[in-house]
């Protein structure tokens, strides 16, 4: 068996037993709330859930973060840049959009190699250079070869959708005594902290690792990864970015987009310890 099919069993199993344990959890969750006839809704309901997230993954994480596909009339140098790294990486040239937002920040997403998508923030492009930007590409890109993005794609996908079905039930309920408007107040109380572990067991610390490892081979140079996850954690530091929670696993670093439950969704390393790692590559790489 082959790497890539090796990788590409890894991501399938993961994304399966995340699926499953949602499944697992929305129906103990109905039964709780209202027997065997809401666990029934909830079934159908997470598996709904699960379809969605698998073929639309890409497009739930896209549309919340706002961004909008980059033409290569608009920026061809990032389009010389990705094809020349993709390239390097023998990946096909994925899908580029750009986020409107200040602060410098990335992400990749989609369900595989051949259906996937690189987004960077319009403030990206002003704060890094062009080689720390070639190792945040070179980055994102890592995360598609080592087909990361399936299981990170569909992670936060389900975080997103958990949060829409309580505020559904939410807003159909009405009032107080409504049935619904209890399930949707159980379901936030009881579902959020659980799709946030979810993610937060799918999605882990040891992935950003391997990415900013595989990135740096890809690129060819460590330093220039090092050196813009400095840069970009004192951005975001700096303008702070209103992101969806379930879907700041998918961020280069940290969008700092506030407290609450977004504390459980610590699946960022320390930038210091993901720079030290790099820069103990470079005399491995020359």
């Amino acid at each position: 068996m082959t790497t890539t099919r090796q990788s590409n069993f890894s991501a399938m199993l993961r994304t399966t037993a995340l699926m499953a344990a949602l499944g697992g959890l929305m129906i103990a969750i109905g039964y709780a709330i209202g027997g065997i006839e809401i666990a029934s809704v909830f079934l159908g309901i997470a598996l709904l859930m699960n379809l969605g997230a698998y073929w639309f993954s890409d497009k739930i994480a896209l549309k919340s973060a706002r961004a909008q596909p980059l033409s290569e009339e608009e920026a061809p140098g990032i389009y010389q840049m990705v094809r020349e790294l993709s390239t390097r990486a023998g990946l096909p040239m994925p899908g580029l959009y750009v986020i409107p937002s200040d602060q410098p920040n990335a992400f990749a997403t989609g369900r595989n190699p051949k259906h996937a998508a690189v987004a960077v923030t319009s403030g990206i492009t002003r704060l890094l250079s062009e080689d720390e930007l070639r190792g945040v590409i070179a980055h994102e890109l890592a995360h598609i070869q080592n087909r990361d993005i399936l299981t990170q794609s569909v992670a936060s996908a389900i975080g997103s959708m958990i949060t829409y079905v309580a505020y559904f039930f939410l807003w159909f309920g009405g009032d107080d005594e409504s049935p619904l408007g209890l399930i949707g107040s159980l379901a936030l109380v009881l579902l959020a902290p659980i799709s946030a572990t979810l993610i937060q067991l799918a999605v882990s610390r040891q992935r950003e690792y391997s990415a900013d490892a595989t990135g740096a081979q890809i690129s060819g140079n460590p330093e220039s990864l090092a050196s813009a996850l400095l840069r970009l954690e004192e951005g975001a530091k700096a303008m702070p970015m209103a992101v969806n929670q379930a879907t700041e696993p998918l961020y280069i670093v940290k969008p700092f987009s506030g407290g609450g439950f977004g504390s459980l969704f610590s699946t960022h390393p320390p930038i210091e310890e993901r720079v030290r790692r790099l820069r103990q590559m470079r005399p491995a790489l020359g």
